[in-house]
């Protein structure tokens, strides 16, 4: 499972033309589920995020998490996060979860996020959607499950 972690002073998406989730300060979370994620991954992979020191204390140093300062995420399916591009000239899909695979763990992981006492909007799982943000830095990590690179 791989997140695309962006810090964000606002984020949107929007289908067919119309809003369907949104965030103030916070994170915009791309994510990408692979064949061999699980549960785990996703339960462990939420975890990490909500904990995950990005934001700046008074000493303007990375020490708080979206929790610390009651920001919200923006969660956005996006399998071509589990592209296989390290060959070619066009990427390959194999390492992509099926859809009827990844939604479940994609749901699973927004569910971890909101038990864990933070604002969670989304997208549409499979869904075309135009994402807008504002990248906060800009500060952006790529994050993964446990084991994986």
């Amino acid at each position: 499972m791989k997140v695309l972690l962006q810090r964000v002073t606002s984020a949107r998406v929007d289908i067919d033309g119309a809003p369907a989730g949104q965030i103030g300060q916070g994170l915009l979370l791309l994510l990408g589920v692979e064949r061999d994620d699980t549960v785990r991954d996703a339960r462990q992979l939420a975890a990490r995020i909500a904990g995950y020191r990005v934001f700046s204390d008074a000493d303007d140093k990375m020490n708080l998490s979206v929790k610390d300062i009651n920001g919200g995420c923006l969660v956005v399916s996006q399998f071509t996060l589990a592209a296989d591009t390290q060959s070619g000239r066009r990427p390959s899909f194999s390492s992509a979860a099926p859809p009827t695979q990844a939604e479940p763990l994609y749901e699973l992981f927004v569910s971890e996020l909101r038990a864990g006492g933070i604002e969670v909007a989304t997208g549409s799982f499979g869904a075309d959607m135009a994402v807008t943000l504002t990248n906060d830095g800009p500060v952006t990590f790529l994050l993964t499950s446990t084991g994986k690179t």
